[in-house]
């Protein structure tokens, strides 16, 4: 069942003014992480409180940090279903969760962010985590 539209546009909002970029059909999601698409940060937003008070003003502040994915998505769970299911689908063997956050390497998953890791941290802990996760993952490797 999806949630009305007009409920989530200013949840989708809350994400897309700093720059995020909607995926809300499976093709959007396939293209945003094929197989040489770099690093790319993909968030499941939702409605639950942990989302809105927690998950997306970390995810805002940690958009701030030095080093950044390459590029940084979304999709809305109850709202992009389709979307959701393919990037289920690209993170196969990492549980569902929703809100969460990836990092995927060139269409690979290589980290997650859990809902039950964002329900008992405040936004500048999750957005120390991800920056984090952007240091190891997302720096330039020399080659």
């Amino acid at each position: 069942m999806r949630y009305p539209e007009q409920l989530i546009v200013p949840m989708r909002e809350d994400l897309t003014r700093h720059g995020v970029l909607e995926t809300r059909t499976p093709e959007e999601v396939d293209q945003i992480l094929g197989p040489n698409s770099g690093t790319v940060m993909m968030v499941v937003n939702s409605v639950c409180g942990c989302a809105a008070g927690k998950a997306r003003p970390g995810i805002a502040a940690s958009l701030k940090h030095s080093i950044l994915p390459d590029k940084v998505a979304t999709v809305f769970a109850g709202g992009d279903v389709e979307a959701v299911a393919r990037v289920r689908e690209l993170s196969a063997g990492l549980p569902p969760s929703s809100p969460s956050v990836l990092l995927f390497r060139n269409g690979k998953p290589v980290y997650m962010l859990h809902r039950h890791q964002i329900e008992g941290r405040q936004a500048p802990e999750i957005a120390q985590l991800l920056t984090k996760a952007f240091d190891e993952h997302c720096a330039k490797q020399n080659v």
